[in-house]
């Protein structure tokens, strides 16, 4: 059964990035109060996160979002923003993102997406808070040897630090629930893409490289594969979660595609869709990287109705749209 969010203010954290600001738009369509909440980081540009709030700031129902700049981490900013704006739901989005780069800054993932997510939780405890909706990754299943990854399988071997943090966030939200009660949805996110698209993920810098005539590096021997999930998809997924959570107390779902796409399929792809050829470089694969992710999806088609209709082809048109807009 579907429960109706309260009539408070939602708080987004990472509303400024790629999913947290099309968590907004979806939320501002909806009628709904809009506490946007960022650090503003310098993990990418933060000039395109400006960017992106002006965007928000633009829209004809802006009037029902509010911006403010704070770090999760400080749990008495979160708690005072969520007495003074009435916020009755969060979506937790905000984290230090990459596998890659948690390899080398270990200790600041931890502190940003574990002491985070605690500090977050803490602070909805002590506010009038009554869902919480938590955004975890694909890359908690690790190398799973079986295939599609379903939420019930062993996520007990993480390989990098950022898969670490993320199945601890997810830990910490089961915690919380069985302590104090609170509705706690935890999303594994697979290999998300779109408008809007962060400059380091994949997609987006392939995009800009055989648009320019460059190599792609090409990481193993690209029998890697990815299940590729259109941000579209990924925002109807997070509101069925905000909307459901309450029947469940505590639950994790996957938000993927279940169609996985091999890398070499991928380029290919990009290279009909930008309408260049691609030129490849050959290089070994990263530590941290996992072999393939594919979800599950019958949980989450099941409890959140979740049935995602983006073709990767439409995906892709999409974002080169946007991205040749710029």
């Amino acid at each position: 059964m579907t429960e109706q969010p309260a009539n408070g203010s939602v708080m987004v954290t990472g509303a400024a990035g790629f999913i947290g600001s099309h968590v907004c738009e979806a939320l501002l369509a909806r009628g709904r109060r809009v506490l946007a909440v960022d650090c503003l980081d310098d993990f990418y540009d933060p000039a395109l996160k400006r960017r992106t709030l002006a965007e928000l700031s633009a829209r004809p129902d802006a009037g029902r979002l509010t911006f403010a700049e704070a770090d999760v981490r400080h749990q008495p900013a979160i708690a005072g923003l969520i007495a003074a704006h009435g916020v009755t739901d969060i979506i937790h989005l905000a984290a230090r993102a990459g596998v890659r780069p948690s390899i080398e800054k270990p200790a600041l993932y931890a502190s940003v997406n574990v002491e985070g997510t605690a500090s977050m939780l803490e602070a909805a405890r002590l506010g009038d808070v009554r869902r919480f909706v938590l955004a975890s990754s694909s890359s908690v299943y690790g190398n799973n040897p079986k295939a599609p990854f379903g939420e019930t399988d062993d996520v007990s071997l993480p390989i990098s630090p950022y898969a670490a943090t993320k199945r601890a966030a997810e830990l910490l939200g089961a915690t919380h629930h069985a302590l104090h009660g609170l509705p706690v949805a935890c999303l594994r996110f697979f290999t998300v893409y779109g408008p809007r698209q962060r400059p380091d993920l994949a997609i987006s810098k392939f995009m800009r490289l055989v648009a320019a005539g460059d190599e792609i590096p090409m990481f193993g021997n690209a029998d890697t594969s990815r299940d590729y999930t259109y941000i579209g998809d990924i925002v109807a997924g997070v509101l069925s979660a905000l909307d459901r959570i309450p029947a469940h107390g505590y639950r994790i779902w996957n938000l993927g595609s279940d169609r996985p796409v091999r890398l070499e399929a991928l380029i290919d792809a990009i290279a009909r869709t930008v309408g260049r050829p691609a030129r490849i470089r050959h290089v070994p694969r990263q530590m941290g990287d996992v072999e393939r992710t594919w979800a599950d999806l019958s949980r989450s088609a099941a409890e959140l109705g979740y049935r995602p209709a983006t073709t990767l082809e439409q995906g892709l048109a999409a974002q080169w749209a946007w991205m040749r807009a710029r």
